[in-house]
């Protein structure tokens, strides 16, 4: 099964305030802001919501097709996906424009303030899935992750136009979308990814209440940070996936995209919802304690025995044949 992941590139450059933003914030001056925060801590990583999530599914031996623009910076990166199991042969590379960054600031609480700078990524409206399909196909699943506006409905588009299932992934994105894109993004995903703040954003932004878009997408999926996962379909009962503990959080960036790397990778093999969510929160917990979304190392025996203390022998075994090769 070929998944093809649209989305983001970008350089992250994260930082570490050793306070709390909530603690700076004065109640009654908040429509005039004006903060700075001294960080401690400065790191610069690769990123991008769909490399990370085509980095993770690389190191699974999954072999996805990386789909984005990346600017004329993009070298290295590139080297550094291929040799991480991931087809970058569909990336636009701009000739004027740098590689999209990211600049993210995380507390001691674990809350984030983040600024993302596109660059490069305004190209991606320029990207032809179908083009993409023709020449790197079959393709099982296209995932649109959060990427120009222009692009991700251009993608939804031309994937649902080919009959090729949908993953709706518009993450940050969300907040800059008007209704009929947001209504336009979602509608017929055979996936639906959301965190627990984006699911109530996604409903003031379709207008949709959970009902309505449950009746127009197969499986809704919401992580919950450290209380799980839950998925959701209008035909059955919801299911609960609790998360995997962390032995220590390093830096929750790019949690959320190994997830959805470790799930869709389920997805691929055929496994039940339930397992593979499994397998999404030990990854998603894996890079819980690394610091950078591309830094952490997969081992078979690690993720099988995060599975075994968390769902139990059974639960682990069912998911060794396939994790056999990750190394």
């Amino acid at each position: 099964m070929r998944i093809a992941v649209t989305g983001s590139i970008a350089t992250d450059h994260l930082m570490v305030f050793p306070g709390r933003f909530t603690e700076q914030l004065i109640k009654d001056q908040l429509e005039r802001v004006s903060l700075s925060f001294l960080a401690d801590q400065l790191k610069v990583h690769r990123g991008g919501v769909a490399a990370n999530i085509s980095f993770g599914l690389g190191l699974l031996g999954l072999d996805p097709v990386l789909v984005g623009a990346a600017g004329m910076d993009f070298a290295e990166y590139d080297t550094w996906l291929r040799t991480n199991g991931v087809d970058t042969s569909a990336v636009r590379v701009s000739e004027t424009l740098h590689t999209a960054r990211f600049v993210c600031t995380t507390d001691q609480d674990q809350n984030q303030i983040a600024t993302f700078y596109a660059g490069a990524m305004a190209e991606a409206r320029h990207i032809d899935l179908a083009e993409t399909a023709a020449h790197r196909g079959p393709l099982a699943l296209v995932l649109v992750g959060a990427d120009d506006p222009a692009a991700m409905l251009r993608h939804t588009a031309a994937a649902h136009r080919l009959g090729i299932p949908v993953a709706a992934d518009p993450s940050q994105q969300l907040a800059r979308i008007d209704r009929e894109q947001a209504r336009r993004l979602v509608d017929g995903a055979t996936w639906l990814f959301t965190n627990e703040y984006e699911s109530a954003l996604l409903r003031e932004r379709t207008g949709w209440s959970e009902d309505d878009l449950l009746a127009r997408v197969g499986t809704w999926i919401t992580t919950l940070g450290a209380n799980g996962v839950s998925l959701a379909r209008a035909d059955g009962p919801r299911l609960h996936v609790p998360a995997v503990p962390a032995d220590r959080i390093a830096d929750p960036t790019g949690a959320g995209d190994a997830f959805r790397a470790g799930f869709l990778a389920g997805v691929a093999w055929q496994w039940p919802h339930e397992q593979a969510a499994r397998l999404g929160c030990a990854l998603a917990t894996t890079v819980l304690e690394s610091v950078g979304t591309q830094e952490y190392k997969l081992l078979a025996t690690d993720l099988t025995a995060r599975i075994g203390r968390t769902y139990g022998n059974d639960a682990a075994r069912a998911l060794e044949p396939r994790l056999a090769g990750v190394s």
